[in-house]
């Protein structure tokens, strides 16, 4: 059996934590960061579990 690719594009934006969850950076802080305020920046800077729907991820990403 060949071995399964990690999907690079997946890899780059998730991170395993040392219980097996994986964690993923929240949205919305690229741009237009003027009328946001700082307590929603400062919360935006953390990263969050990916939820339970998306479990499919481990798939894409089998050696994480």
């Amino acid at each position: 059996m060949p071995k399964v690719k990690t999907k690079r594009a997946a890899a780059k934006r998730f991170k395993k934590t040392g219980s097996g969850k994986i964690m993923r950076m929240k949205a919305y802080k690229s741009h237009i960061l003027t009328k946001k305020s700082t307590k929603r920046k400062r919360n935006l800077r953390k990263s969050t579990e990916l939820d339970h729907a998306n479990v499919n991820m481990k798939q894409l990403m089998p050696y994480l």
